[in-house]
C-alpha cells in the first residue's frame, strides 16, 4: 500500500469530480503552426508534425482521456523542438488534468516567456497551475495580472463562458485556501493498491459500515460496454471488493449482470450492504436501486417518481434505519412548492407505510444554497450529514462539508471540513466508516496508479475533526449475552455516537446460515426502529444503532423459536462494535430461549413497559403462528440473597408474564410457570457480568401438538 501523510505545505490532494469530465471549463484551443514548428533534426520533423495533429485531435475532446492522449503526443513533438511556445502551453494545460500537476507550471511558465501572447488565458491558466500546487501567493499575482488583460474582448470573440474565467473567484478561493491552511487537518492518505486500483479512472466507492465490502466504479479495459466513449475512456462498469484486514483489499471482480453497455455508476449503498445504489445518465440522469439476495444482486429498478424525475438526479444515501432517503436533484422546486434556491440541491424522501418512497421534500437552508450542492453522504449515526458545495469560502470548486442534527431536529451551519481534504479542485463524494476515523474518496494525484484512484483517508487531528472512533465505553447496561467487543486503535477525531451489531445467524443444530428477519425496536416508544434480513447465503447480519436509545432486537424466522437481544446504549456512547453470532433453535419440544427484553423494577415483579414489544412477540407465537403450542415460563435469578428469597421472587416474575400472557388472550391451560432462583445458573456468580446473564426470564416449550 502507498501511504502518504499529509501536511500543509507538502501534498496537497486532488479529488477529482467523478462521473464528470475533469475539465470543467472551456478550453482555449491553441493552434500550432506547424509551418513554423522548427527542428534541428529535418528526419524528425514528419514524426513531431504526426505527434501534433493526434495530440490535437485528443485535446480537442476536452476530456480527461483526450488530454491523457493528447499529453503523450505533444511530448514526443516536445522532444523534436522545447521552444515552441503554443506547444508548451498546450504541453501545461494538459499536465493540469494529470497526475503530475507541478509539471504544469514549468511549461506554462514556458509558455508564457517564449510568447507572452501565445494565449489570451495564458495568465489565468498560470494562475490556476499555482492554484492547484497549493503556491497561493503566486495564483493570486497571476490572476490578477490575467484582470489587468483585454480577456473580455477575446471571451466574446471566441464564444467562451465568461464564468470559465472567473479570475475574481479564484482569487477569493485562494485567500480562503491560505485561511484554512492555517488550522489543517492530519490525516493519513493510503492507496488501495493495485487489487482496486488500475491505470484507468477507478472512483465513486461505497462501503459497508464496517467497512468488510466497496463497490466502485472503474472505467478499465475489459468493461461491458466494450469500446471506448467520445472522452475516450472505455464504458462505466461497477466493481466489487471485500476488505481482508489491515486495508488489503480482495482482488476487484466485475459484477456481472449488473452492469450494462451503458454506463453504470455506482453512488450510494446501505449501511448494512444490501442495498446498492446506481446512477445512469441516460435517459436522463436517473437513480436506481438493486438488493443482495444470498449471493445475487437483483437487477436495477429505478426508483419512483418522487425521487426521478426528468431532471438530473445523481447521488443518494440511505439512513441506517431505512427510513430517510437523501439524494441531489436539478428540480426546480419539491413536491411541496418549495423553489430550488440553485442548480443542484438535496432533497429527503421518507418511506411510507407501503413500503415505498414518498413525496420529495428540499431539505433547505443551511444545507441548500444558491450554489450547487452534491454528492450526498448520512453517516449511518443519522445525525451527521456529509456532501459537497461550491458555496463560498470553499478551496475550490466543490468543497466537502458537514452538517450536525440537533436534539430538535434541526442542521447545524455546514462547516467547511478544511484542508488538505479539500483543494482547488472539485471535491465530491466522500464516503465515511462507521467508526468515523476513516474516509474513502477517489482522487487523481501523483503516486496513483492510473487517472484517478480510490485511496483510504485516517483522521488524526482533534481540531479539525471527522468524528471518533476512541470507543472507551461499552454500552453501558451491557447485554449478557454479547459475546464480543471489537475496540479498534485510539485515534483523536470528533465523537461518533454510533454502535455496530454484526454477526451471523445460524440453525443451532445443523450451523447452516439462515435468511431471518431482524426487528429492531425502540424499546422506550414501543415503536419499529428499523427492520432488515440476514444474508440467506452466508447469514449475516449488520444491525446500526445511533446512541440514545435502549433497543430491543428480535431474529425470527419461520419454523423457529425467536431470539432475543437488550442494546441499551446510553446518548454519550461514543463508537463500538458488538459482534454476537446468533443460533436460533427449531421449534420443538424441551427447546428454550431467554427473553432478553423483559424487565422488572429492581428486586420487584412488576412488569416494566419497556418489555411490552417482547411480550407481543410471544404472543403473536403462541395465538398465530402455533395456537395449540404449550409453554412454561421460568425465572431465574442471581445468588445474591437467600434461597428463599430469590425463589420468591423469580416465581412471582414467572408468573407476571403468565398473567400478562392470559390478559392478552392466551389460554392459561396452555401456560405455567416455576421460580428457579439461582439454581440453574448459565454463568458464574463470581462477577457483575455473570449474575447480569443469570438474571433472566426463560420460555421452554412443553408440547406443541
Amino acid at each position: 500500500m502507498k501511504r502518504f501523510k499529509l501536511y500543509i505545505g507538502i501534498l496537497i490532494m486532488t479529488i477529482t469530480l467523478v462521473m464528470a469530465s475533469l475539465a470543467s471549463y472551456s478550453q482555449v484551443n491553441v493552434y500550432i503552426d506547424k509551418n513554423k514548428f522548427k527542428t534541428a533534426e529535418k528526419e524528425g520533423l514528419k514524426e513531431a508534425l504526426t505527434a501534433i495533429q493526434n495530440g490535437d485531435e485528443y485535446f480537442a475532446s476536452n476530456s480527461l482521456g483526450g488530454y491523457k492522449k493528447a499529453l503523450e503526443q505533444y511530448l514526443t513533438a516536445n522532444r523534436y523542438n522545447s521552444e515552441n511556445a503554443e506547444l508548451n502551453y498546450k504541453i501545461g494545460i494538459c499536465y493540469l488534468t494529470s497526475t503530475e500537476k507541478k509539471k504544469a507550471i514549468t511549461f506554462l511558465e514556458k509558455a508564457k516567456n517564449l510568447n507572452n501572447e501565445v494565449s489570451f488565458d495564458i495568465m489565468y491558466e498560470i494562475g490556476r497551475a499555482y492554484q492547484v500546487n497549493g503556491m497561493y501567493t503566486e495564483a493570486i499575482s497571476s490572476y490578477k495580472g490575467f484582470l489587468n488583460t483585454d480577456y473580455e474582448e477575446n471571451i466574446k470573440k471566441l464564444r467562451l463562458k465568461k464564468s470559465d474565467f472567473n479570475a475574481e473567484a479564484r482569487i477569493k478561493e485562494c485567500e480562503s485556501a491560505a485561511k484554512l491552511n492555517e488550522n489543517p487537518l492530519r490525516i493519513f492518505l493510503d492507496n488501495l493498491g493495485p487489487n482496486i486500483n488500475s491505470k484507468y479512472s477507478d472512483y465513486g466507492p461505497v462501503i459497508s459500515t464496517d467497512e468488510s465490502m466497496m463497490i466502485f466504479t472503474s472505467r478499465r479495459e475489459g468493461s461491458t460496454g466494450g469500446s471506448l466513449d467520445y472522452d475516450n475512456q472505455y464504458y462505466e462498469d461497477l466493481y466489487i471488493s471485500y476488505n481482508e484486514g489491515n486495508n488489503k483489499w480482495s482482488s476487484a471482480l466485475n459484477m456481472g449482470k449488473l452492469n450494462t453497455t451503458e454506463h453504470d455508476a455506482s453512488v450510494g449503498l446501505s449501511p448494512d450492504g444490501s442495498i446498492l445504489y446506481t446512477f445512469k445518465g441516460t435517459p436522463d440522469g436517473n437513480l436506481y436501486e438493486s438488493y443482495l439476495k444470498g449471493a445475487e444482486w437483483s437487477k436495477p429498478k429505478e426508483l419512483n417518481k418522487n425521487i426521478n424525475t426528468k431532471y438530473h438526479e445523481t447521488s443518494i444515501s440511505i439512513s441506517s434505519d431505512g427510513k430517510t432517503l437523501y439524494f441531489v436533484s436539478e428540480r426546480p422546486k419539491d413536491e411541496y412548492g418549495t423553489p430550488s434556491k440553485g442548480g443542484k440541491e438535496i432533497f429527503v424522501s421518507q418511506k411510507t407505510a407501503k413500503g415505498d418512497w414518498g413525496p420529495a421534500k428540499n431539505i433547505g437552508e443551511p444545507i441548500n444554497t444558491k450554489y450547487d450542492e452534491e454528492g450526498v453522504f448520512i453517516h449511518p449515526d443519522n445525525r451527521t450529514l456529509y456532501f459537497s458545495s461550491k458555496r463560498e469560502g470553499t478551496v475550490g470548486g466543490y468543497d466537502i462539508f458537514y452538517s450536525e442534527l440537533d436534539d430538535n431536529g434541526n442542521w447545524g451551519e455546514p462547516v467547511n471540513m478544511g484542508v488538505p481534504l479539500n483543494t482547488p479542485e472539485d471535491d465530491v463524494f466522500f464516503i465515511v466508516a462507521g467508526n468515523g476515523r476513516y474516509a474513502y474518496i477517489s482522487s487523481a494525484r501523483e503516486g496513483g496508479f492510473g487517472m484517478q484512484d480510490i485511496w483510504r483517508i485516517t483522521f488524526l487531528n482533534p481540531e479539525k475533526p471527522l468524528v471518533e472512533g476512541t470507543e472507551d465505553n461499552l454500552i453501558a447496561s451491557s447485554n449478557a449475552s454479547i459475546q464480543t467487543v471489537v475496540h479498534q486503535e485510539k485515534v483523536e477525531v470528533k465523537k461518533v455516537r454510533l454502535t455496530i451489531m454484526k454477526g451471523t445467524i445460524t440453525d443451532a443444530d445443523t450451523g447452516n446460515p439462515i435468511e431471518s428477519n431482524i426487528e429492531i425496536v425502540d424499546l422506550e416508544k414501543n415503536e419499529i426502529y428499523a427492520t432488515l434480513q440476514s444474508n440467506a447465503a452466508t447469514g449475516k447480519y449488520l444491525i446500526s444503532l445511533p446512541s440514545g436509545k435502549n433497543y430491543g432486537i428480535t431474529a425470527k424466522t419461520e419454523g423457529y423459536l425467536f431470539h432475543s437481544e437488550n442494546v441499551d446504549v446510553p446518548a454519550a456512547t461514543s463508537y463500538q462494535e458488538l459482534i454476537k453470532d446468533i443460533k436460533l433453535k427449531p421449534i420443538d419440544v424441551g427447546a428454550k430461549i431467554v427473553l432478553s427484553n423483559i424487565f422488572f423494577d429492581f428486586g420487584k415483579a412488576t412488569l416494566r413497559d419497556l418489555s411490552k414489544a417482547e411480550l407481543d412477540n410471544l404472543i403473536k407465537l403462541l395465538n398465530v403462528d402455533y395456537p395449540k403450542m404449550v409453554i412454561e415460563i421460568g425465572g431465574h435469578t442471581d445468588n445474591v440473597g437467600s434461597l428463599e428469597t430469590n425463589t420468591k421472587l423469580s416465581a412471582n416474575r414467572a408468573k407476571a408474564v403468565v398473567d400478562y400472557l392470559i390478559e392478552h388472550g392466551v389460554a392459561k391451560e396452555r401456560l405455567s410457570y416455576k421460580g428457579y432462583a439461582y439454581q440453574e445458573p448459565v454463568a458464574s456468580n463470581d462477577t457483575e457480568e455473570g449474575r447480569q446473564k443469570n438474571r433472566r426470564v426463560e420460555f421452554k416449550i412443553i408440547s406443541v401438538k
